[in-house]
This record gives C-alpha cells, structure tokens and sequence, in this order.
C-alpha cells in the first residue's frame, strides 16, 4: 500500500515537472489541449433512465466517450493531476448552466462533492472529486457564482464493487450508504471581490440546523465526475435531505450513454 502511495505522489510530481501530452489528441503542451476541450463544453440536462427516485435535476458537460473519457479515467485512475483544472472548468460551467436554466438563486449555494469511498482513496493515493470540486468554486466564484465549497458527505457503510450492477442493484447497494457529518459553515468577515467564501466557523446566518426558525438555508448543489444509473447522486441527496438540506440540482464532468 505504501509502494502505491508513493508512486501516485511521484506520478503527480512527474505531471509538473514533465507535463505529459494531450490525452485526446497526443500533441504536446497541455494535459488536455484546447482543440480536444472546447468540443466538451455542452452542459446539458443528461438524465439516467430509468431515474432513480429522489434523483435531483442532473446535469453535466459531456458524453463518457472519447477525450474526456479518457481525461477522467488518466486523472482518477492513473493519477495525472495536471488535468484536474480542464476538468474542473468543465464541472464549473456545467454548474453554472444547471443554475441559469433552473430556479433563480441569490447569494451564495454549497457545493458538496460526492465522497470517494476509503479504500478507492487509498488505492488512488489521491482525492480525485475534492480536488475537483474545489477548483470548480474557485472558478465558479470567477464566474460570478458564489460558491462554497462543503465537504458534508461521509461514507456511512462499505458497498459492494458496483461494477457490473444493474440500476436496481446499484440503488439497493448504496441505500443508507451515505451520511451527513461535516458541519456547514459560512462565510465569515471579509473578502477579496471575486474571491471564493472562506469555509471557517459554524452557526453562521447562511446555515441553519434543522428545524431553527430565521434565516433560509444555502441550496446545494451536489457534484461528482461520473453519472451512470444515478444511483450514488440519488443517495447523496436523500442524506441530505433528512437533514433539512434543499438539493436544488447535481452536476458531473460526464454522462454515461445507457445502452441495453
């Protein structure tokens, strides 16, 4: 396991100091080059069917195919972090059109990453969906789109290997799977124009527990790389709803095409 870690670490020392080529076309200069990413900004409604209940409005930027199924699967699997930020600004914008198409939101919204279970991090050496998610507000906040960034899902349980599951399997697998443990906090004093709402303290006016009169909540957004089923998005949502949380929509880097 150590051995593994290492060789995550080295291989994204090696993304800096030796940038690889473009995983879409193979042409030197950038992990992902401009010509391969401007095709894959289409965000778009991109529902699984059959929808899984509680299933919120899902959006993401692209078809799981070509370059970006490759961009996501180097930058998950093979730990080639210099593609982090195309994937990043692909998962903003897709955010940001969910919200310009949906429900007006004023002020600032909570974007919660879809956790990773323990032993894929483990196996990875990195936390691919954090590291994502929070380049995504960062680059949201340049948009003019005041996120915060709330890491508040936690594993409840181990689940079975998904792979090879069906959607009723998938759903039955991470029933009760997920829990809300991270305590929300807001933004407190000040801060530069443009920049992203620092995540210190509790109990601030933009966060409520549940059933505390006064100030609406924060709508969430949640986020993650890959919708397949729905399955996983749809269990982050009802933790979060059990906890008084409005999930106004969820938003991944790429859609799986189903195929019978």
């Amino acid at each position: 396991m150590a051995s593994c870690m290492l060789g995550r670490v080295l291989t994204a020392v090696l993304d800096v100091l030796l940038p690889r080529p473009c995983v879409g076309c193979g042409a030197a200069g950038a992990a992902l080059c401009d010509a391969c990413l401007a095709p894959l900004v289409a965000p778009e409604p991109r529902t699984p069917s059959p929808r899984p209940a509680g299933l919120p409005a899902c959006w993401s930027a692209a078809w799981y195919e070509g370059p970006l199924r490759r961009a996501v699967i180097a930058y998950k699997e093979r730990a080639q972090t210099g593609l982090a930020v195309p994937l990043a600004a692909l998962l903003a914008m897709t955010v940001a059109s969910a919200l310009g198409a949906g429900r007006p939101i004023e002020g600032p919204f909570a974007v919660v990453p879809v956790p990773s279970a323990r032993r894929a991090l483990r196996s990875r050496g990195h936390d691919p969906m954090g590291r994502l998610a929070e380049l995504a507000v960062q680059a949201l906040a340049r948009l003019g789109r005041p996120a915060v960034l709330w890491r508040a899902l936690t594993p409840a349980r181990r689940v079975a290997d998904q792979a090879g599951l069906g959607a009723a399997e998938r759903a039955a697998n991470l029933a009760g799977s997920l829990r809300v443990t991270a305590r929300p906090a807001g933004p407190t004093g000040t801060r530069a124009a443009g920049a992203p709402i620092a995540l210190h303290g509790h109990g601030t006016d933009n966060f409520r527990t549940p059933g505390t009169p006064g100030t609406p909540r924060m709508p969430v957004v949640l986020v993650d790389d890959l919708v397949t089923t729905g399955a996983t998005l749809a269990e982050a949502a009802r933790a979060l709803r059990e906890q008084g949380w409005d999930v106004t929509c969820a938003a991944t880097v790429a859609a799986t095409r189903r195929r019978s």
